[in-house]
């Protein structure tokens, strides 16, 4: 059994790192663009809940969802890589994903969707933050499969408040700078993209039968 001060550290340091609640914050505040502050906390509410929900199922039930379905690790990864490619093409090519229009011309489906995916998955909850989850309650007991869920939660409450408090960044920052932060936004969701089917791929040829 783990001591629980190193592990609780660590489990906090690892989900925060996948998270990002930080570098998410500007990726979320572009997509969703003019939205009023009641939207803003609904789709930010949804996108950390469905990311809790999934980081949670994995936790407990990840091995045997995997097996079921047939689904392998590498797979995952090299499908959240295009997903979270073609988002940050759209910010660089200053489309903002299709979500940045009026208030007035946006349905709520769009804000809701976009909620589930792409921020709920994979962005928060991508193969990076389930596989993480998944390697910490791989050697412990059901009471620290508990705690792991437990952290997660308290990092997914950082992401919710950090995002609720875009909207207050933006209005400080002017349209030009919003637009030159989009395309860097853009670029990194790229590499991060790029690097997720990376990983996918040489974890692949790794597990490859020989």
């Amino acid at each position: 059994m783990p001591n629980i001060a190193i592990f609780i550290t660590t489990v906090f340091l690892g989900f925060f790192a996948m998270l990002n609640p930080i570098g998410n914050t500007p990726i979320f505040l572009f997509m969703i663009g003019d939205a009023d502050e009641k939207t803003i906390k609904r789709v930010a509410f949804r996108a950390v809940l469905v990311a809790f929900i999934i980081v949670a199922l994995f936790s407990l039930f990840g091995h045997l969802i995997f097996r079921l379905f047939g689904i392998t690790l590498p797979a995952f990864q090299i499908a959240g890589g295009i997903i979270v490619f073609f988002i940050g093409y759209d910010l660089l090519q200053g489309k903002n994903s299709g979500i940045n229009y009026s208030k007035e011309n946006v349905p709520a489906e769009s804000y809701n969707s976009m909620a589930i995916s792409p921020l709920g998955i994979p962005l928060l909850s991508g193969p990076g933050t389930i596989s993480a989850a998944m390697n910490f309650v791989g050697d412990t007991n059901f009471i620290f499969t508990l705690l792991v869920i437990f952290i997660f939660a308290i990092v997914c409450g950082l992401t919710f408040l950090l995002f609720i408090l875009s909207k207050k960044i933006a209005n400080k920052l002017r349209p030009s700078l919003i637009m030159v932060v989009s395309r860097i936004m853009g670029l990194i969701l790229t590499v991060i993209a790029v690097q997720m089917l990376i990983n996918g791929v040489f974890t692949l040829i790794k597990e490859f039968p020989r």
